[in-house]
């Protein structure tokens, strides 16, 4: 069976607003002529007279009355359609999946989510807080669009600086440098080191190794723990020391001291991978870049 075209729908739409063929055609900018012949082919497809014309001037059949709303909501189903691929294509809805770093979670994702349902509501964001070596196998095989992380420290994500906050030696409440305004890493090569695992991930680790070398020792590591809140458990029960991004203070208020590690500073990133990019993850971007510049993410929460 033949489907009438839109266009054609639209032709009868608007003879049957006015009655008139003459001045349809004026409003649609076509002969009139051409507009009673595409009105003749819908008919045919239809197998059904929609107009009587005759010397006092044209009216609707019955059955072209019972067509006229069922045209019409076809028309404007297409004009929503048409709407929505619209919006799509410039980013104003959609899904995206974005993760959260576990050390950044806390502080970090209240005040993003908040910003960018302020001003994309109609976008459905989904969030996850995770470890770094799933956020980045995550990134790589399109699981999430986005993330918010430490540097990654691989080659095939595409970072942006979002924040940059001094690293800090996390120390027992009672430490003999707990009262200093700043210590050196190497004033710490004797003290007892609380770490996450070395296979965490490699590239971070890697990193720490130069910064001990520079300072000039290796530290003495007697526990490792996977996550930053159960690390400062360990310190705050006198097991080592440990360093970490200041903002990590808000995750433990009580029995540890944060002092900064001189010359020593940590980034908060935006990551993703370059085949995730489209409107919707550029806004989400926009959004974070201008958050960051006017409000202290890493004091949020």
């Amino acid at each position: 069976m033949t489907t009438p075209e839109l266009r054609q729908l639209g032709y009868f739409v608007a003879v049957a607003e006015r009655l008139s063929f003459t001045r349809a055609a004026a409003d649609l900018h076509i002969a009139q002529q051409s507009l009673s012949a595409q009105i003749t082919v819908l008919e045919r497809i239809l197998g059904a007279r929609l107009f009587d014309r005759d010397s006092r001037g044209t009216r609707l059949t019955e059955v072209g009355r019972l067509f006229l709303p069922e045209a019409c909501a076809v028309l404007a189903r297409a004009e929503e359609a048409v709407a929505t691929v619209g919006r799509a294509a410039r980013g104003e809805i959609g899904r995206l999946s974005v993760a959260f770093l576990s050390s950044v979670a806390n502080y970090m994702l209240p005040p993003v989510v908040r910003a960018f349902r302020a001003q994309y509501p109609d976008v459905e964001l989904v969030t996850a807080d995770i470890g770094i070596a799933e956020l980045v196998a995550g990134l790589r095989d399109g699981r999430f669009d986005a993330a918010f992380t430490r540097p990654p420290l691989v080659d095939d994500l595409v970072t942006r600086t979002l924040t940059v906050e001094p690293v800090c030696a996390v120390l027992p409440a009672g430490h003999r440098l707990a009262g200093r305004s700043e210590v050196e890493l190497a004033e710490l090569a004797g003290d007892p080191w609380v770490l996450t695992p070395r296979e965490s991930w490699p590239p971070w680790h890697a990193e720490y190794d130069r910064d001990f070398a520079i300072a000039g020792f290796t530290p003495r590591v007697v526990q490792r723990s996977a996550t930053v809140p159960s690390l400062l458990g360990l310190v705050a029960a006198g097991v080592g020391v440990t360093r970490l991004a200041r903002s990590a203070r808000t995750l433990r208020d009580s029995g540890v001291v944060f002092v900064p590690l001189v010359a020593e500073r940590a980034a908060t990133v935006a990551a993703w991978h370059p085949r995730a990019e489209r409107p919707v993850l550029t806004h989400l971007l926009e959004v974070v870049t201008d958050l960051a510049a006017s409000t202290d993410l890493t004091r949020a929460g």
